[in-house]
């Protein structure tokens, strides 16, 4: 009933406003600055952990402390991602891009302030960086946001996955980006000012580029028939209407689930292999592969998805192999001298694990259709950062303090090392649970695609029945 409706309503603003859709070269530019402003806001949010003791020691604060530059954007993002949606299907894509964009610049630039000596607060400059986090932080849900609304209303539908898929894998480029420079610029903690000005170089730029190079909020004209419809529900509405959606339901259960697993596992690498005498260069080769091998398998599958546009089938195939690859990994991990199982795994993991993640996003639409890309795939989004809160809390909370072991390289405390045997188990069953549950309850109909054929038939027959009408 809802994808008959969709394609109604989608049938008549079409017909009446146009008959032919295009696409335009700018549509690059605008991808490229999403590209750039996502990676850019990644950037910015783990800046801090790769060298935390060192900006422990620089700035006179605890480790505490440096974790949260990185957990308050998880805070913020949970309450914050409602106002994201808002902005994006009611405001326009223009604006949740240009105000995303000044955001970050704007953190990127105070947390410089606080290595400047005229604007010292000494002991307390260390609120200059958290200020600037929090800044960027409320820039994180517009810009993640974004993808799915670009792709919908400046790419053809033969490119929506593929455009997705670019401007999504940007943020977990910017990660990994993250995890290699950070070290690489403070080989010691005074130069931390260096790392500081490095990362906001890309953070003005993506700035400047938007705020000079995007002008239009939707093109001239669209570049398919869904476009046309692309911000038609009213915010409210369209919350109901995906509240009251069954299989919109569990995709967002399933998919975000698997968000906050990935979180986690990106979070607590280091601490699970370290118990087990892997030293932190093999953690984070290990996360290296986990990110490269991700972005791999999220452009094959993009450009697999958007030729076939086989959704459900390509991500319900990638949830089981990733959380096959999950079972190796956590089995793995509790044994030493796995190296090369513990690489090929964490590769695995990635690659069908991040596979999903654009494919999911443009599939929450199609199941949602017609309320708006930014609602749809945000809710999906302040799903998976509730999900990752509580996942997290529970993994740490099943852990069991050991003695010190010699072979471990663990930086021990007072009360001695975590074993982490039991949550790396519970993560890879929760896994294999939710792909299960994924596999067996989500269907669903494709009402985007339907409601564009629809559309498409409609103007063969008007096409049709003009030429038939005989000349006066």
């Amino acid at each position: 009933m809802e994808g008959a409706e969709a394609g109604s309503l989608l049938g008549e603003r079409g017909a009446g406003q146009l008959s032919q859709f295009r696409s335009y070269r700018r549509r690059w530019f605008l991808l490229a600055v999403v590209c750039l402003l996502n990676c850019s806001n990644a950037m910015l949010w783990l800046t801090f952990a790769p060298v935390a003791d060192k900006t422990a020691a620089y700035f006179h604060i605890s480790l505490e402390m440096v974790n949260w530059l990185s957990i308050v954007y998880l805070l913020i993002s949970i309450p914050f991602g409602l106002v994201a949606t808002w902005v994006l299907d009611s405001v326009g894509l223009r604006c949740a891009v240009i105000l995303s964009s000044w955001l970050n610049m704007l953190g990127s630039i105070i947390r410089m302030f606080s290595i400047l000596k005229f604007l010292s607060l000494g002991s307390q400059s260390y609120w200059y960086l958290f200020v600037g986090q929090c800044l960027c932080a409320l820039a994180q849900p517009l810009i993640i946001f974004s993808p799915t609304k670009l792709a919908a209303l400046w790419f053809p539908e033969h490119q929506r996955a593929t455009a997705n898929m670019i401007a999504s894998m940007s943020n977990p480029l910017g990660i990994f980006v993250a995890n290699m420079l950070s070290p690489a610029l403070v080989p010691e903690g005074k130069h931390i000012s260096l790392m500081l000005g490095v990362y906001a170089i890309p953070a003005v730029t993506a700035c400047v580029l938007a705020t000079v190079g995007i002008h239009e909020k939707v093109p001239p004209t669209p570049p398919s028939a869904s476009a046309t419809n692309s911000t038609s529900q009213p915010f409210f509405t369209g919350l109901k209407m995906l509240l009251r959606n069954k299989p919109y339901i569990i995709l967002a259960v399933s998919f975000g689930g698997g968000i906050g697993m990935f979180t986690c596992f990106s979070a607590l690498l280091e601490q699970i292999l370290c118990e087990k005498g892997y030293s932190n260069e093999f953690a984070g080769l290990n996360g290296a592969l986990f990110t490269v091998c991700g972005l791999l398998g999220a452009f094959l599958l993009g450009l697999y998805v958007d030729r076939t546009r086989k959704f459900i089938e390509s991500t319900k195939i990638c949830f089981c192999l990733s959380s096959l690859a999950s079972i190796v990994f956590a089995v793995a991990s509790r044994f030493r001298h796995q190296a090369v199982t513990l690489a090929i795994s964490s590769s695995l993991f990635g690659f069908f694990g991040f596979a999903i993640y654009p494919i999911a996003m443009e599939l929450a639409v199609e199941s949602s259709y017609p309320v708006g890309e930014g609602t749809s795939t945000g809710l999906i989004f302040v799903a998976s950062q509730i999900e990752g809160v509580i996942l997290m809390i529970l993994l740490q909370a099943l852990t069991v303090r050991v003695s010190e072991d010699p072979s471990s390289t663990c930086a021990l405390d007072q009360d001695g090392a975590l074993d982490w045997t039991t949550p790396v188990l519970v993560l890879a069953g929760l896994c294999s649970a939710t792909a299960c549950f994924y596999v067996i309850f989500f269907h669903t109909d494709y009402k985007r695609l339907h409601a564009e054929a629809n559309c498409g038939d409609l103007f063969k027959a008007e096409d049709t029945a003009t030429a038939d009408v005989p000349e006066a």
